[in-house]
């Protein structure tokens, strides 16, 4: 499946709202990458990854030019998975520096409202959805 393509005509409309402000640069390739996952959405609400809970850690590895991102999804059979995956290694071959993204996905803990961070329940209350 071409993913850009589905991406490029279900964005509209869908824009995230700024990745927050950091009062200090990141000081290294892990914290690039998880500020940049900011800017990829979850395919069902305005609200990114980040917020939603699904990153559950990133290693990078800046003389290699690699980074691990540990992932889980709301569902073990969630349908959007592979496009979830798609979109943080489109998003993360984009920056300086970054030549190849692993990607391991986890289970355990399994994901719950829980893990959705303080920034990502507001952004669902100003949509209508009560977390």
């Amino acid at each position: 499946m071409n993913f850009g393509a589905v991406l490029r005509e279900t964005k509209g409309g869908r824009e995230l709202p700024p990745p927050p402000a950091f009062p200090e640069p990141a000081t290294d390739l892990a914290e690039q990458a998880r500020r940049a996952l900011y800017e990829v959405a979850d395919p069902e609400f305005p609200i990114s990854i980040v917020d939603l809970g699904l990153v559950r850690g990133i290693e990078g590895n800046e003389k290699a030019g690699s980074v691990t991102v540990h992932l889980t999804f709301t569902a073990t059979a969630c349908p959007c998975m592979d496009f979830i995956e798609w979109d943080v290694r489109q998003r993360l071959l984009e920056m300086d520096g970054i030549r190849e993204v692993e990607i391991v996905t986890g289970w355990d803990p399994p994901w719950t409202t829980a893990a959705i961070s303080e920034r990502g329940r507001a952004l669902l209350r100003s949509v209508g959805v009560v977390t």
